[in-house]
């Protein structure tokens, strides 16, 4: 029968509707194989079409001068640089502020179709390197209070250009439903004196059942509730609240990770639309030990509908132990 479970880090229930359910293999003939070229004429990140970008603020170059990671400002950007964060109320109730923060973007590669998945381990770290240091230097800035970085594949995933690029964005309030998940983790800290991730990495070590790998220093977990088929985690072994503060040795386990969890992407599930963000605590809560940061991904191989949307419960067709299964064995 359907089975209701509850994600103990936030509280969240989830039904696994395990009467209808779908075996995993299921959703391979769902998805459309993509074949991109090393090079699009109409793609405003390819070489040679630096000036379709704003100035860049920072990148990577090879010995022969050629850029081989950008980061720009995001030429739509949903927050300006320029400003301050100083609260306004229209009649006493009506609450705004400027829109002041950084959004940027990281042109991960010069080829148009070299994807995390598809690429080697040495390129996979100076993406995750790029992460971590455009997360660092805007956590300099003491205005901001969250950095979020994230990753929209394909068209059914949100984004508007297929070339490979991630999005880092800095703001000056932690939204509420990010509160709600930091307020779950200090309340299970408080009531155990342990971090519920923590104590989940603990118990999944146990179980074995949800693991699709472990290494480096990190492992890979079908979460217990999960909220759709193959939303995956990958959870530092080693205890930090953000993810600032990894070390370089981390920052290379965590790019081979990565980039063996999306090579399982694209060879599983032929290759889905996804997001990825990286969840982390606010810059200022360095070093707590109530929260640990960590990843998260979710393929678009089913579309949230009236029930999720009008309750905020989703319903997931595929049992986190089968999608487990499935994935270790690709």
């Amino acid at each position: 029968m359907p089975e209701i479970r509850q994600n103990p880090a936030t509280k969240e229930w989830v039904i696994v509707a395990t009467e209808r359910a779908k075996r995993p293999e299921e959703f391979v003939k769902l998805a459309k194989p993509r074949h991109s070229p090393r090079f699009s004429k109409k793609c405003p990140f390819c070489p040679g079409h630096e000036d379709q970008t704003p100035p860049e603020i920072s990148s990577n170059r090879d010995e022969h001068g050629a850029w081989t990671v950008r980061v720009v400002p995001n030429r739509f950007a949903a927050l300006v640089p320029e400003g301050d964060s100083i609260r306004e109320e229209d009649f006493d109730f009506f609450r705004k502020m400027p829109g002041f923060g950084q959004h940027e973007v990281i042109i991960e590669t010069p080829l148009h179709n070299a994807s995390l998945g598809r690429i080697g381990d040495d390129k996979a770290f100076e993406i995750v390197s790029t992460y971590h240091e455009r997360y660092r230097c805007l956590s300099r800035d003491k205005r901001f209070k969250l950095i979020t970085i994230f990753r929209n594949y394909g068209r059914e995933a949100g984004t508007s250009l297929e070339h490979p690029h991630s999005q880092i964005v800095a703001t000056p309030i932690v939204p509420l439903h990010i509160r709600h998940r930091l307020e779950e983790a200090t309340r299970f800290f408080d009531d155990t004196g342990e971090c519920v991730f923590c104590r989940i990495i603990e118990s999944e070590r146990k179980e074995r059942d949800r693991i699709v790998m472990e290494g480096d220093g990190f492992i890979v977990i079908e979460p217990f509730a999960a909220r759709s088929p193959f939303e995956t985690w990958i959870l530092p072994l080693e205890h930090r609240s953000t993810f600032g503060e990894a070390t370089l040795a981390e920052i290379g386990g965590f790019a081979r990770i990565l980039n063996r969890v999306f090579a399982k992407f694209v060879h599983a599930l032929q290759d889905p639309a996804f997001n990825m963000v990286i969840q982390t605590a606010p810059t200022n809560e360095e070093g707590e030990d109530y929260y640990h940061w960590h990843v998260k991904l979710f393929p678009r191989v089913t579309t949230p509908a009236g029930f999720e949307l009008g309750t905020g419960v989703y319903i997931n067709t595929v049992l986190p132990e089968a999608a487990a299964e499935y994935l270790r064995k690709t």
